[in-house]
């Protein structure tokens, strides 16, 4: 095809999607200006709380501007890691026995106080309920489907209403308990009508989706719904499970943020699967993307009972190294649209200290999860854009390595980045930088393949 009529092409089809969008109503603009202004109250009040009286900006994700992100590794400028096998009174960590007892509760200690956040202390029960059981299928694949409601107790604090939302499929004939892997995603459109939406991590054009797959070799899926959880935004810090436990009031500095809200949710729907018959509670694994692979890496950090994780395109917050700059930076996710993220402490790291003043980076938590297998994921440069910094998530892997080898796990074999589309794969560590965009799709069939070495009895395509 020619170029002017490929370009012609685009944006008759850019038009054609714009127009099918919905559009927002008046109600709906005035209903976003009030939460904008609330999340501004928030974001300063906890700036207020902390003696900050203003925050480095962040660079931009425009290539094109003058305060561009660093997308050039000759400028990375050189940085010290914390040592994973240091106690903070240096001493060196020589067996698996020691740093669990001793370091790994160090690094807890760090991420809750300095990232994000402490629990609270009393936290309501939740209820699980059954909302419907259906025979339907996904792809040409029979699956039993679950809707379950998560109801949380608010007896202490009744305006607050939290319903975590979750679905659970597994084949049909299936004579047994099947693993089960969780992605945090959606479950109906985030438009408010019941149309469906491609839950993040399809496979690409051509390729089953990600449950055909998992429901082909045996396995079974569930979508967890964040937003159920906790909204993501500043406006609802006084709502949902965090504004319930605190009874509608601002959070203190060390209060967990929404990141750790969605991963004590992916808790509680452990403790479900843990009553269903249909579930292989040893075989349990955590998937997201983005925001949500930020969420992934927390789950796994904080949660024993997962097995695996697939943490897709986590970037800074997540895996990616903050010392390292290159791509979005503390600064970035110390402003209004992302802090509520993270506790309120996180927000000295963009103020009068750097994350060079960080006592844990991304390799921390990589290192949390061990010896559990994680898998690190990550898209094309050309596609995805480098916002998300894979070199810099490759790097927390292999900063990792050292804690897993302790626990006499294989790491990812190399320190030097590989080309795309190379799966590092061979040990507990793995890492594959696929060539498509902002997804894990192009890798659940790498991710599948790894996992199939930690779960056994698999499934393959004949």
């Amino acid at each position: 095809m020619k170029p002017f009529l490929t370009t012609l092409l685009l944006a008759m089809l850019s038009a054609v999607a714009l127009a099918q969008q919905p559009r927002r109503t008046p109600e709906q603009d005035s209903l976003m200006a009030r939460m904008q202004r609330k999340t501004t109250a928030d974001h300063q009040q906890m700036l207020k709380q902390l003696g900050i009286s203003a925050l480095r900006p962040g660079p931009s994700g425009n290539p094109s501007v003058p305060n561009a992100a660093n997308r050039d590794e000759a400028k990375v400028p050189p940085y010290t890691l914390p040592d994973p096998l240091v106690l903070k009174n240096g001493k060196k960590v020589k067996s698996a026995k020691e740093w669990v007892a001793a370091k790994r509760p160090e690094l807890v200690e760090d991420f809750e106080r300095e990232m994000y956040g402490r629990l609270p202390a009393t936290i309501p029960k939740v209820s699980w309920q059954v909302v419907s059981v259906k025979d339907t299928t996904v792809g040409n694949q029979p699956i039993k489907e679950k809707t379950l409601r998560g109801v949380v107790d608010n007896s202490s604090y009744p305006s607050i209403s939290v319903n975590i939302e979750l679905v659970l499929a597994t084949p049909k004939t299936a004579s047994g308990p099947v693993p089960v892997v969780m992605e945090f995603g959606f479950i109906r459109s985030p438009f408010g009508n019941n149309a469906p939406v491609q839950p993040i991590g399809l496979g690409s054009a051509g390729e089953p989706t990600w449950k055909e797959q998992l429901i082909s070799r045996g396995w079974g899926y569930a979508i967890l719904v964040p937003s159920s959880i906790q909204a993501d935004n500043g406006a609802g810090l006084t709502e949902g499970i965090i504004g319930l436990c605190n009874k509608g009031q601002f959070r203190k500095p060390d209060d967990w943020g929404a990141l750790r809200a969605w991963a004590w949710g992916a808790s509680r729907a452990v403790d479900y699967f843990e009553t269903d018959k249909d579930v292989d509670t040893k075989r349990i694994a955590i998937e997201g993307l983005s925001r949500y692979g930020k969420a992934t890496a927390v789950a796994m950090a904080f949660e024993p009972r997962f097995s695996l994780a697939f943490i897709g395109s986590s970037g800074a917050g997540g895996a990616k190294l903050l010392r390292r700059i290159f791509g979005e930076q503390a600064e970035n996710l110390a402003g209004s649209g992302e802090y509520h993220w993270f506790c309120g402490n996180f927000l000295k790291y963009a103020g009068p200290l750097t994350p060079q003043d960080m006592p844990v980076d991304g390799h921390s938590l990589v290192a949390l999860c061990a010896p559990r297998p994680v898998f690190i994921s990550s898209g094309s440069p050309q596609v995805e854009g480098q916002w998300v910094d894979a070199k810099g998530m490759f790097l927390a892997g292999v900063h990792a390595g050292p804690v897993y080898k302790l626990f006499g796990k294989k790491d990812l074999g190399t320190s030097e980045f590989p080309r795309l589309g190379t799966p590092l794969i061979d040990g507990e560590i793995a890492f594959r930088q696929h060539a498509g965009g902002h997804s894990t799709g192009p890798n659940w069939s790498t991710w599948i393949a790894w996992a199939c070495r930690y779960w056994s009895d698999c499934k393959y395509y004949e």
